[in-house]
C-alpha cells in the first residue's frame, strides 16, 4: 500500500511521503489536495506500445499502472484548506485511492474566506459589525449567504415573522392555467416600499410545493405593483410570501446585510459574540468537489474515496432553469398532471430539481464519500448526475443545507443506457436542517435512477418531503424501480411552509420498489397536504410494509392513484384528517390493504377524494385492525374532498355498510393493546388481536443510522 501526506504545513514540491516536515525543512507532506492529485495522476500516464502509441488510459480500459503496489492512501491533516476552485478528479485519475482523515484530526475543505477588520458602527438605531470589502465595491464578488462561529445567519427580511399575503396580480382570470406564471404581482399597504437597493431585495413566495425566488425589478408606490426579474413557475394568487435582504429591516440581532454599491458587509451580533474571537466566513465557492466523468464516451471516474473530511461554506446561489429538459423528455400539456397524463414535469423548481450539488458525481464507479461532514452550504450537499453507478454515499452528516442532503439522477426511459444511474448507497446518514435557502428541497431525492438502496438514515428539519423516488407522472415507461426505502427515521418536516408533502413520496410505475421498516412522524402542510406515505400519480407496483406512522397533519397514507400496490403490516395512525386516503382509482385494483393496525382519534379510517364515493376499488382490504381511541370509530367518510381535506356535508359510512361493499370482511374493530399512543409507543402487547389475525410486531431497534461495523 502506498501512502501520502497533505499539511496546512506541506509544501506541493515535497514527496508528500512523510506525515509531518523533517527538521531541515527539506521534505515533508504536500500542502494541497490538489497537489497530491496531480502527483497520483503521473502514476496514471498511460504506457505506450512498441510502435510509440499511448494505449488506453485508466477509464476507458482495464489496465493496471505500473509501481502501484495496492490501494493508495492520502491522510490529510487537520485545519482548514481553502480552495480557489472546486477540486476536481477526472478519469485520469482512477486509481484506488482514499482521501482520508489523518487519524485524530479534522480537515477542512473551504470554499469561502474569513472575514476580519471589523469595527462598530450604530445602523438603523443598534450596533452593528462593520467590514468594507473593496472586491464587493468593485463588482467583483458578492455572496448570499453568511457563516458565524458554525452557523447560517439570516438576511434581514419582512415580515419578522409569518408572512405576507399578495392581495392582486394583474391579468389573473377564471381561465388562467396553473403554469401560467406572472413576474408581477400587488401587495398589500405598508408591506413592500421603495427600499434602499430595492434590486438586491428579493420576494419569496410559497405556494402549493414550491418556493419561487423572484428578484424584485421595481415597486409603483400609488399601485403597490411588484414587478420581479423572473417570472413564477406557476401563476400567483393570494400566495404567502416573504421579502428578504431588506437593508431597513436589519434590526435584530444574528442578521447581517451586503451592501453591493457600496461594498459595506453589516452584522448584528448575538448576545455573548465577540468582534475579536468571532469566525466569520462568506463564501467565495458554490461547489467544492467534482468527479466530472464523461458516461457518454465510455469514460468514468472510478474507485476514488472521500472518508472523513469536512466540506464547508458555499453559496446559494439560484442556478438558471434548465435550458431544454433531460434527453427525451416533452414538455407537458396544460392541465396534463391534473388528468395523470404519463408525461415528464418539465416545470423546473419541484424538489429543488434544479439545484446542483456541492459535491458533484458524474459518471462515477464505485467511488465514496463516506464519514464525511458537509455543512453550511448553498445547495444539495450530494449530487449522483448521469452515468453513476455501485457509489456509496454513507455515513455521512448533512446539516445547514441551503437545499436537500441527497440528488441521484440519471437518463430516463429515452435517454442513453450509458448515462443512466443505478445501484447505489445511500445509507446510514444524519440529513437535518435543510432547505434552508430553497425550501422545496428533499432529505433524499432519486428522481430517474434504479437499483438504490436508500436506508437508515435520519432525516428531519426540512420544509418539505424526507424521500423522493421517481420522476414519471402517470404510467409510462420509467427508470426509476428496484429501489429500496428502508429502515428510515423521517420527521418533523413541513413546519406549516409548503403544501404536497411526504415523509417518503413516489412518483410512477416502480416494480420492485419497496418502502419497508421506515418510522415516519410530525408532518405538518400548510394549506393541504401532510402524509407520512405518499403514492402520487401513477404510483404502482410497490411493496409497503413494516412502516410505523403517525402524527400528520393530513391522513397518514395517501394514495393519489396507481396500480397494484402491496401495503401490509404497516401501523397507520393518528392522522388529524383521517387514516388513510384514496383520492383517486380508475377500475383496476389500486392497492391491498392488508393486516395493517389503523389508529384514529375521531377522524375516519378511510377517505377518499376529488368527490369520488367510497366503493370497492380494492376487494383485498381486509384482515385489519381498526381502531379509533374515542371508541366510536367512523370507518370511512365520502363526499367532495379537496386533496383529502373533509367535507362538512360528507356521507358517514358505518362498519356494516363498509362490510357490505365487500371490505374487511375479516377485520376486527378493537383496541390492537400498543405500549402508548401518548409516548409514541407502537410496541404490541401479547394479547394483541393484531396477533391473532396475522401482523408480525415490527422491531424499530436498528431504524436510523448503524454503527461503522454494522453497515453494509
Amino acid at each position: 500500500m502506498m501512502e501520502y501526506y497533505v499539511s496546512t504545513h506541506g509544501n506541493d514540491n515535497w514527496s508528500g511521503q512523510l506525515p509531518a516536515p523533517n527538521a531541515r525543512q527539506t521534505d515533508g507532506p504536500l500542502a494541497t489536495l490538489r497537489g497530491a492529485r496531480d502527483r497520483l495522476r503521473a502514476l496514471t500516464t498511460p504506457p505506450r506500445s512498441s510502435m510509440g502509441w499511448p494505449l488506453p488510459a485508466w477509464g476507458q480500459a482495464p489496465w493496471t499502472p505500473r509501481g502501484v503496489p495496492g490501494p493508495i492512501t492520502v491522510h490529510i491533516r487537520g485545519g482548514r484548506y481553502f480552495l480557489p476552485e472546486p477540486l476536481t478528479f477526472g478519469p485520469e485519475d482512477s486509481l484506488p485511492v482514499t482521501y482520508a482523515a489523518y487519524a485524530g484530526e479534522k480537515p477542512i475543505l473551504d470554499g469561502g474566506q474569513p472575514i476580519t477588520g471589523w469595527r462598530m458602527e450604530q445602523v438603523n438605531g443598534v450596533t452593528a459589525w462593520v467590514v468594507d470589502l473593496p472586491e464587493v465595491a468593485a463588482g467583483q464578488w458578492y455572496f448570499h449567504s453568511l457563516f458565524v462561529n458554525g452557523q447560517r445567519r439570516p438576511r434581514p427580511r419582512w415580515p419578522k415573522v409569518g408572512f405576507y399575503h399578495v392581495e392582486s396580480v394583474p391579468r389573473l382570470t377564471p381561465a388562467t392555467q396553473l403554469t401560467d406564471g406572472n413576474d408581477a404581482f400587488v401587495c398589500a399597504p405598508g408591506h413592500i416600499r421603495a427600499w434602499k437597493n430595492l434590486t438586491d431585495v428579493e420576494a419569496v413566495l410559497l405556494h402549493l410545493w414550491v418556493d419561487e425566488h423572484m428578484p424584485i425589478v421595481s415597486f409603483d408606490e400609488a399601485t403597490r405593483l411588484v414587478k420581479c426579474a423572473r417570472r413564477s413557475v406557476f401563476k400567483i394568487e393570494k400566495d404567502r410570501y416573504y421579502v428578504e435582504n431588506v437593508f431597513e429591516a436589519l434590526t435584530e440581532p444574528g442578521q447581517w446585510y451586503l451592501d453591493r454599491p457600496t461594498g459595506r458587509l453589516y452584522y448584528l451580533p448575538l448576545p455573548g459574540e465577540d468582534l475579536s474571537t468571532a469566525e466569520v466566513f462568506a463564501p467565495r465557492l458554490t461547489q467544492l468537489l467534482r468527479l466530472a466523468g464523461q458516461p457518454g464516451e465510455g469514460r468514468r471516474v472510478q474507485f476514488l474515496q472521500f472518508r472523513g473530511l469536512t466540506f464547508q461554506h458555499t453559496d446559494a446561489v439560484r442556478p438558471r432553469p434548465r435550458c431544454g429538459h433531460d434527453p427525451g423528455d416533452v414538455e407537458p400539456p396544460a392541465g396534463a398532471e391534473a388528468y395523470g397524463q404519463s408525461v415528464e414535469n418539465a416545470s423546473g423548481p419541484q424538489a429543488g430539481e434544479h439545484i446542483p450539488g456541492v459535491l458533484y458525481l458524474e459518471g462515477a464507479h464505485g467511488c465514496a464519500i463516506e464519514d464525511c461532514a458537509i455543512e453550511q452550504v448553498g445547495w444539495y450537499a450530494v449530487e449522483l448526475a448521469d452515468g453513476c453507478t455501485a457509489n456509496r454515499i454513507v455515513g455521512n452528516e448533512l446539516a445547514d443545507l441551503g437545499a436537500g442532503g441527497v440528488k441521484l439522477n440519471g437518463a430516463n426511459a429515452r435517454g442513453p443506457l450509458e448515462r443512466r444511474t443505478g445501484n447505489n448507497l445511500i445509507t446510514d446518514n444524519h440529513i437535518h436542517h435543510a432547505g434552508r435557502v430553497f425550501h422545496q428541497a428533499v432529505g433524499v431525492f432519486s428522481r430517474h435512477a434504479f437499483g438504490n438502496v436508500i436506508a437508515h438514515n435520519h432525516i428531519h428539519d426540512l420544509y418539505y418531503s424526507g424521500v423522493s423516488v421517481g420522476w414519471i407522472w402517470g404510467f409510462a415507461e420509467n427508470v426509476s424501480k428496484n429501489n429500496r426505502i428502508e429502515k428510515n427515521h423521517i420527521h418533523h418536516l413541513g413546519s406549516g411552509w409548503l403544501s404536497d408533502l411526504g415523509g417518503i413520496y413516489t412518483l410512477g410505475v416502480q416494480p420492485g420498489t419497496v418502502l419497508r421498516g421506515n418510522v415516519i412522524h410530525d408532518i405538518e402542510h400548510a394549506e393541504y397536504g401532510g402524509w407520512a406515505i405518499y403514492p402520487d400519480e401513477g404510483s404502482s407496483h410497490l411493496v409497503i410494509e413494516n412502516n410505523i406512522c403517525y402524527n400528520t397533519s393530513s391522513q397518514v397514507f395517501h394514495l393519489h392513484y396507481g396500480h397494484e400496490n402491496i401495503v401490509r403490516n404497516n401501523i397507520f395512525a393518528l392522522g388529524r384528517e383521517g387514516v388513510v386516503l384514496l383520492s383517486r382509482d380508475d377500475a383496476t385494483v389500486a392497492f391491498s390493504l392488508m393486516c395493517n393496525i389503523l389508529v384514529a382519534d375521531g377522524q375516519p379510517l378511510y377517505v377518499d377524494g376529488y368527490g369520488h364515493k367510497l366503493k370497492t376499488p380494492n376487494p383485498t382490504i381486509d384482515l385489519n385492525v381498526l381502531w379509533d381511541v374515542s371508541r366510536s370509530p367512523i370507518i370511512g367518510r365520502s363526499g367532495k374532498n379537496d386533496h383529502g381535506h373533509l367535507a362538512t356535508d360528507a356521507t358517514i359510512i358505518d362498519i356494516d355498510r363498509w362490510r357490505k361493499l365487500g371490505n374487511d370482511r375479516h377485520s376486527l374493530v378493537a383496541d390492537p393493546l400498543l405500549g402508548g399512543l401518548k409516548q409514541w409507543d407502537f410496541t404490541l402487547e401479547p394479547e394483541s388481536p393484531a396477533l391473532e389475525l396475522g401482523f408480525k410486531p415490527i422491531d424499530v431497534s436498528d431504524v436510523g443510522p448503524r454503527p461503522p461495523e454494522k453497515r453494509q
